[in-house]
């Protein structure tokens, strides 16, 4: 088996005497998911949520460092109008998911935990608090609640 690997390389014309406007004219929409879309292993989601319930699980103390750097992580049982999943918030997020609050996630993803499913938006992605939205969040759709079991399937 023969594999060849190739770099892609991105080209900047220093010679460019356009608008930096009309280059950006290229960015698409976001096309908005509904919880009840997400699958486990999948990426670049924007999603609008409400948060239902934020729970602090870990808030270590880092003798060494200064009290503003200390890892902060909490687990939020965010939904929409089709479902519900748990939201890992770290660091800054977790101000931002206070009860009740309506919040847009850009670029998130799909982590396993345990072989369940929690909504992750890293360092790529961005949580915005908006306003309030007007649906009612179906609880009885959790999606974190269903457990996936990873099996390699051998090809003959």
């Amino acid at each position: 088996m023969d594999l060849r690997f190739t770099k892609s390389y991105l080209f900047v014309n220093p010679f460019f005497e356009g608008n930096m406007a009309e280059s950006k004219s290229g960015l698409r929409k976001p096309v908005f998911t509904k919880v009840d879309q997400l699958r486990p292993g999948t990426t670049g989601h924007t999603i609008t949520v409400k948060v239902v319930d934020s729970k602090i699980i870990k808030q270590s103390r880092r003798p060494d460092g200064p009290q503003s750097r200390q890892p902060r992580i909490s687990e939020c049982l965010v939904g929409d109008e089709t479902g519900m999943v748990v939201f890992t918030a770290r660091n800054d997020q977790v101000e931002l998911m206070k009860a009740d609050a309506t919040v847009v996630l850009r670029n998130a993803k799909i982590d396993m935990y345990r072989g369940s499913m929690r909504l992750v938006v890293d360092k790529w992605g961005r949580v915005e608090v908006t306003d309030p939205a007007d649906f009612q969040v179906k609880q009885d759709n959790n999606l974190s609640l269903v457990e996936y079991e990873l099996v390699n399937v051998v090809e003959e």
